[in-house]
């Protein structure tokens, strides 16, 4: 076997790594290339309001960046609360206009059952632009497996 000098082999590394890289950045390309209609999202919301807040901001900043953005938020634990009758966020506006606004775009709202039945919550109390599904976590579970979204718990 012969030895590569320091200087040739450092070139002949660096060249190697580029080639790799191209390649990663090609393959990776053509996988997305492969994938067709519009990129499916569920966003995770199990902590309260503060999540909730940034994540119906994430969701308007993607939609801004993506229009066609296929968008589901599930919520459960005190992660349904913005999605209950007269729930406020910290500036005191009521959650149900900000929801109803991102409704019309198509974005889909799902309330955890188990939540609400665990904690004595009616199911009147849901905001009407807010489906009840049996549980949360097994909707954000099939939405990824089952239905391919990209999984996001801001």
């Amino acid at each position: 076997m012969t030895s590569i000098k320091s200087p040739r082999r450092k070139v002949l590394l660096a060249s190697a790594a580029a080639g790799a890289a191209a390649f990663t950045t090609t393959a990776h390309a053509a996988g997305r290339a492969e994938k067709e209609g519009p990129v499916k999202v569920v966003y995770h919301i199990t902590q309260g309001d503060a999540q909730a807040s940034r994540a119906l901001g994430n969701v308007r900043n993607h939609l801004s960046a993506d229009p066609t953005a296929k968008i589901v938020v599930v919520g459960n634990g005190a992660g349904i609360d913005f999605m209950l009758s007269g729930a406020k966020d910290a500036k005191g506006a009521e959650y149900a206009g900000n929801i109803g606004d991102l409704a019309s775009k198509g974005v889909s709202f799902r309330v955890c059952n188990n939540t609400l039945s665990n904690r004595g919550i009616s199911k009147d109390k849901v905001i009407i632009d807010a489906t009840i599904v049996p549980s949360g976590v097994a909707e954000a579970a099939n939405l990824q497996y089952r239905d391919g979204y990209a999984y996001l718990c801001p």
